[in-house]
């Protein structure tokens, strides 16, 4: 089967969580990368996602240690979203949290 790799570079203006990280991230430009798979035995070309990952520093390690963590695309996309709009992911999760006690 044949594979592609797409490298693509997302900018978080504001702290930022995600479902399949520990921990808030600082603001910044993180490298994430989508592995596809081609779909055999199809009268045209077509490719199923097999991976997404995001490449974060390292905690508690120099600078040059990088991370590899495999992520939702989905979930990506929402906290662009919310860091397109404003807000960080820390207040949404107070928002939510303070919602959920009334």
């Amino acid at each position: 089967m044949a594979e592609r790799t797409t490298d693509s570079l997302v900018t978080f203006r504001h702290p930022f969580t995600l479902r399949d990280i520990v921990g808030t991230q600082p603001p910044g430009t993180y490298q994430v990368e989508t592995v596809e798979l081609a779909i055999d035995g199809l009268s045209f070309v077509a490719f199923r996602r097999v991976s997404t990952t995001i490449t974060l520093p390292a905690v508690g390690s120099s600078a040059m240690r990088r991370e590899f963590v495999e992520i939702d695309p989905a979930d990506l996309a929402t906290a662009l979203q919310h860091d397109l709009r404003g807000a960080s992911a820390i207040a949404l999760h107070r928002r939510s949290d303070a919602q959920l006690d009334q």
